[in-house]
């Protein structure tokens, strides 16, 4: 049975207090070189690599009846199987507030397609109260499940 994000969160930094958690969130609905890269550099900022993965339900939401391709479950387990990940939570709102409260990383990782002014007000106000870093990796052009479907 696997444990629940607040479980394990708490027993990681009750065994070790002075390493580095790092946090990113996303849909993963087809994954692509541009995720590995992304999640890859992501875990070189600290030592535990904590994806928040939007559900089914919060992708309709965000991106159209179309979207998901790929079920929740079966994208948890491809992330899952990545070396460089090491938790992996799904969560249901379209806004990942909660799951950064609950994981209160060091460094919350985005790509830089994504802007500062990009990321919405709940969650800025969590990443100030945590004391955590935002960081932006370089967006690979060309690598995205939407260019993907498209080509299909």
């Amino acid at each position: 049975m696997s444990k629940n994000l607040n479980t394990f969160i708490k027993e990681w930094k009750s065994k070790n207090p002075n390493r580095k958690i790092v946090a990113t969130n996303g849909c993963f609905d087809i994954l692509h070189i541009g995720h590995l890269n992304l999640l890859k550099k992501a875990k070189n900022f600290g030592d535990l690599l904590v994806v928040g993965l939007n559900s089914d339900a919060s992708i309709k939401k965000l991106k159209g009846d179309k979207r998901p391709i790929n079920k929740q479950e079966d994208r948890k387990i491809l992330l899952e199987e990545l070396r460089c990940v090491d938790f992996v939570e799904i969560f249901n709102e379209t806004s990942c507030e909660n799951f950064l409260r609950q994981v209160g990383p060091n460094f919350y990782i985005k790509s830089s397609d994504k802007t500062l002014s990009s990321i919405n007000k709940e969650e800025k106000e969590v990443i100030l109260s945590i004391k955590c870093k935002i960081k932006f990796i370089p967006f690979e052009e060309g690598f995205s499940s939407t260019n993907i479907l498209n080509k299909i």
